[in-house]
């Protein structure tokens, strides 16, 4: 297992769409989830997707009990999410400050569906099926953007709200 390189923004691959999964519960996947959560902690991040290391497939890791970077957050449920699907629950919409291990320092406020429905497989095969709101749905959204080709300063509304974290919110 290894902590991998987190590819930065400007890298060609992160505007790739991923490509769906169709075989699970192998010894490559099995060990590229491995990295991809030891990347994760690594570098405190909530969530990490295979294209952000360079894996063009349609896999995302989210979750945490306590995050330095999120400190206020409440904990989401560590999850292996294969082949997502997403559906917006109700139309509403809120603003949220993100960042992004690929956006190093820098954060910026994005609109994104309170509820959601998200569906896909974990590693295994096995149906995951859950309704989620807040930063919990918040997290998802943005990991998932990652599989087709959209880093979270594409979503910014008002560039006024983009900055560099230590900028924005100094100490």
């Amino acid at each position: 297992m290894a902590i991998r390189p987190i590819l930065k923004m400007g890298d060609p691959l992160l505007f790739e769409e991923a490509k769906r999964v169709v075989v699970f519960d192998t010894p490559e996947l099995h060990t590229l989830i491995q990295d991809m959560i030891e990347t994760m902690q690594s570098a405190d991040g909530a969530g990490l997707a295979a294209p952000q290391i360079g894996e063009g497939i349609q896999l995302v890791i989210f979750g945490f009990e306590k995050n330095a970077r999120y400190p206020d957050e409440d904990e989401i449920p560590f999850t292996v999410l294969i082949n997502p699907e997403i559906t917006a629950i109700e139309d509403d919409m809120e603003d949220g400050w993100e960042g992004c291990l690929s956006v190093p320092g820098m954060r910026g406020v994005v609109p994104r569906y309170t509820r959601i429905n998200y569906q896909g497989k974990n590693q295994f095969g096995e149906l995951i099926n859950r309704d989620v709101e807040g930063f919990h749905a918040r997290v998802v959204q943005h990991e998932c953007d990652h599989l087709f080709g959209i880093l979270y300063p594409m979503r910014i509304k008002d560039m006024k709200l983009f900055g560099f974290h230590d900028t924005l919110f100094p100490e």
